[in-house]
């Protein structure tokens, strides 16, 4: 999926607002490996996560998985379109936290089929950054 600055960010964040992928997830994509710009909670990291997949940023998936569950390597299926995200619930994981749980059903398409993935992420902050750690699906 092509997706420009100024397109709406594919993790709908503040989509009362329209935000621009320029001013939600797109900083995290670059700054990711120079640290210069993170998520600021579980919650914004999994967006980021969201959007790095509608995208195709292996790399920056990568980056954000924490070291003791990150795979070797991530191979993107070019088949599977992303086409929405629905939070269903945050329990901790704020600014201040070491932990968090997300809880959220991301929608596709694949060969004209419509589903869903529903799943309870768990992240940790260490070091001032937040990494996916696993999930319950």
């Amino acid at each position: 999926m092509e997706i420009t600055a100024d397109s709406p960010c594919p993790c709908r964040a503040l989509d009362a607002d329209q935000a621009s992928y320029a001013q939600c997830c797109q900083p995290f994509h670059e700054h990711r490996a120079s640290g210069q710009v993170l998520p600021a909670t579980a919650e914004q990291l999994m967006r980021s996560r969201y959007s790095a997949f509608v995208l195709g940023l292996a790399d920056y998936l990568l980056q954000s998985w924490h070291e003791t569950t990150r795979p070797a390597e991530l191979l993107l299926d070019e088949d599977l379109h992303w086409e929405g995200l629905d939070i269903v619930k945050t329990r901790s994981g704020g600014a201040q936290a070491s932990r968090g749980v997300v809880e959220f059903t991301a929608h596709y398409s694949q060969d004209g089929q419509r589903g869903s993935q529903h799943e309870v992420s768990t992240f940790v902050r260490e070091n001032g950054a937040w990494f996916y750690l696993d999930a319950l699906y």
